[in-house]
């Protein structure tokens, strides 16, 4: 019911735009006056559109925020602001803490990235705790003998689920960057699975449709079902055995989980299952700190995941693509601006299947990709006033080297320090494996690697040799955790959950502060656009101008309109304090601040 809701609220949204004034639809400029000029850097006018999206609005305080997509992981992280812990402190908390109410997502048995921003020294850090895949992984694991792709090994078996990075991932930065102990900040989680909470319509609703995913198996059915069937709305979701293994990794640390009694369950269940993870691949996880990838756009500095995530270099891709078209004048939801974000999807999303991998195993042209030489070669071959179909595109030639079921959180603190973190279990619910006695959840995240390269996987991304099946290889993500500093201050933190979405959802919610002028919450009711460059299509929400949908498709865009994308969670900070929002498409996300 939320989502019809949400749709009649965007359909308002629209009509707004076209009763305030702003047309849905601008005349189209000719080629000549619009064709790749020079990017300018120069920061866009104070354009303010004022087309009703105001009637969401967004969460003010002065000293600290946190925005999740669960109302009682937010009540956590706030907590530990005002009992004087930092942002770090708050977003650790917050990761394990939706572990328990968000299992759809939320997870310790799973892996994601975190950009932390650090006050006082002013240094950006990307962490990477993404998935492994274990030793015995091969190349062609998931093909049968005549070399077909069989994706239900790499989606609901054991053999899908990589080394869970989560527990190491959080607890690394927390005893790097947080101020308090790893004790103090998982207590909550620990009560909430203990003594349980109610389930939401949402959560009632994710379980009901992944009925038959989860009810495989014993150890799922023990905590998510009551009987022959899910748990429904309001009835109490207690899960013991994950509180058990939460309060061993609260004591003993990560080595709990990854040499401990938690790996000695998880390696029984591979065993007793024909899994691949043995306890030695446990015990070789590691945490990786990398250098955010980082560009500049109208005179703001982002900063996002690098490779083995693709998010933060297409952003940046993008955005180096899309800084020369005056975008501000357009206007939100234009077919002007629709139509230039949708080419430069498109040709950033080839060269997402060519290049990008895991760069501890293959070198990922991350310097080329991003620079603004290349963002000129691809704006050439961008026609203002016609798609251009995707099988015309190929990867491009940079310079020589040098994942919808998912959860984003934001944090900032009253000293300026800001966190941005994507995690994952993949699809909803992860393989749909509990390993037995740990109330643990485990992901399907080899299904990210090319199981075959030129082969789409469970979210229609074609990858290369990149992205090929290799022991300890981390699969290539669309997670993009970012960050958006002004003069040098963080500005805005965003990210969203969304499959091979997140990437647009991010650039869109980027642009939509900067070029439009909007606040968190705006941006998040604003109708969203994705191109992936294969399957050839533009899709959609509803909500858009049915003029502008109708240009766009002369255009020569094949449009879907289809079901909601992303659910962001945004902090936007100045001078006169934070303002936050969680996306109306999920309703149990909330943003507090104090």
């Amino acid at each position: 019911m939320w989502f019809s809701a949400f749709r009649l609220r965007s359909s308002v949204v629209a009509a707004m735009a076209l009763c305030a004034g702003l047309p849905a639809v601008a005349p189209m400029p000719s080629l000549a006056q619009t064709a790749a000029p020079a990017a300018s850097s120069a920061a866009p006018a104070p354009v303010r559109y004022d087309i009703g999206y105001s009637i969401f609005q967004p969460v003010r305080a002065r000293n600290g925020m946190v925005a999740s997509e669960h109302r009682l992981a937010t009540e956590i992280g706030i907590d530990v602001l005002k009992r004087g812990g930092n942002a770090v402190d708050a977003a650790v908390a917050v990761g394990f803490a939706l572990a328990v109410v968000l299992p759809n997502a939320g997870n310790v048995g799973g892996g994601g990235f975190m950009i932390v921003h650090e006050a006082k020294s002013g240094r950006d850090v990307a962490i990477d705790f993404r998935e492994m895949a274990p030793a015995k992984a091969f190349r062609d694991m998931y093909l049968d003998q005549q070399g077909r792709v069989v994706p239900e090994r790499s989606l609901y078996t054991h053999l899908a689920v990589g080394i869970p990075g989560t527990v190491a991932g959080l607890a690394h930065a927390l005893e790097k960057y947080g101020t308090m102990t790893l004790a103090e900040v998982m207590a909550p989680a620990i009560r909430l699975a203990r003594e349980g909470y109610a389930v939401t319509p949402q959560l009632a609703g994710l379980l009901e449709v992944e009925r038959d995913h989860l009810a495989k198996w014993e150890a799922t059915r023990a905590i998510f079902f009551k009987g022959d069937r899910p748990l429904t709305v309001g009835e109490t979701l207690v899960n013991a055995d994950l509180a058990n293994s939460l309060e061993m990794i609260a004591r003993q640390g990560p080595k709990a989980f990854y040499e401990g009694a938690i790996a000695d369950g998880i390696a029984a269940e591979m065993e007793r299952h024909g899994g691949a993870i043995t306890k030695d691949d446990l015990k070789a996880y590691r945490v990786v700190e990398r250098e955010p990838v980082s560009g500049s756009y109208r005179g703001y500095t982002v900063k996002s995941m690098p490779p083995p995530s693709s998010g933060g270099t297409h952003i940046i891709q993008m955005l180096n693509i899309l800084e020369r078209w005056p975008l501000t004048e357009y206007g939100p939801d234009s077919a002007r601006s629709i139509h230039l974000m949708a080419e430069a999807m498109k040709l950033a999303y080839a060269d997402r299947s060519e290049y990008l991998g895991d760069p501890d195993f293959t070198k990922v042209p991350v310097k080329g990709l991003t620079s603004r030489a290349y963002a000129d070669e691809l704006a050439a071959k961008i026609d203002p006033e016609k798609a251009t179909p995707a099988g015309t595109i190929k990867p491009g030639r940079p310079a020589p080297h040098e994942s919808d079921q998912t959860t984003h959180f934001s944090v900032a603190d009253s000293q300026g320090n800001v966190v941005s973190t994507t995690y994952t279990l993949n699809l909803n619910f992860g393989s749909g494996i509990v390993a037995a006695g740990t109330g643990i959840l485990l992901n399907d995240e080899m299904d990210d690697f090319s199981a075959k390269p030129g082969v789409p996987n469970a979210f229609g991304l074609v990858g290369g040799e990149a992205n090929a099946i290799q022991p300890y290889k981390r699969p290539l993500s669309s997670m993009s955790p970012t960050i958006v500093l002004k003069d040098g201050k963080p500005w805005l933190v965003t990210g969203s959950p969304g499959g091979s979405r997140i990437i647009t959802t991010t650039l869109e919610t980027v642009v939509d502060h900067i070029d439009f002028g909007m606040n968190p919450a705006e941006a998040a009711a604003l109708p969203r656009v994705h191109h992936q460059w294969t399957p050839d299509e533009l899709r959609l929400e509803k909500g858009l101008s049915g003029d502008t949908v109708r240009l766009l498709e002369r255009m020569g865009h094949k449009v879907a309109v289809k079901p909601t994308m992303g659910r962001t969670q945004t902090i936007q900070l100045g001078e006169d304090g934070l303002s936050g929002f969680s996306d109306p498409r999920n309703p149990d996300g909330l943003t507090l601040g104090y």
